[in-house]
């Protein structure tokens, strides 16, 4: 099991419509996710910097590279795309974090 992080980019003011998104999650969308080998998934936000930052476990056999791929993704992408960072496929802008320190 590893476990990645990442952050994207909310747009200013769209922090609760964000979070009522992520609350209606759709369950296809879970599957898919569940599928891939991906677990114990969290996003926080940062509002000084409208940062979100994510955090998730995947399994050594994971296929999480195969979801830009999904359809369920690439229409989740297309929900999500007028309030984040994206590129011109929709989707999210993402940089992944570099562990520099973990506590068990």
């Amino acid at each position: 099991m590893e476990k990645v992080a990442f952050v994207m980019t909310l747009k200013p003011g769209y922090e609760q419509e964000y979070k009522k998104r992520h609350d209606e999650i759709w369950p296809e969308l879970v599957e898919e996710l569940k599928n891939a080998g991906v677990s114990d998934y969290s996003i926080f936000y940062e509002e000084s910097s409208n940062k979100l930052f994510a955090v998730l476990k995947r399994e050594d056999d994971h296929t999480m590279d195969a979801l830009p791929n999904s359809a369920v993704v690439k229409k989740w992408w297309q929900h999500m795309a007028d309030i984040m960072d994206t590129h011109e496929d929709n989707e999210p802008v993402a940089t992944d974090l570099r562990k520099v320190f973990h506590l068990d």
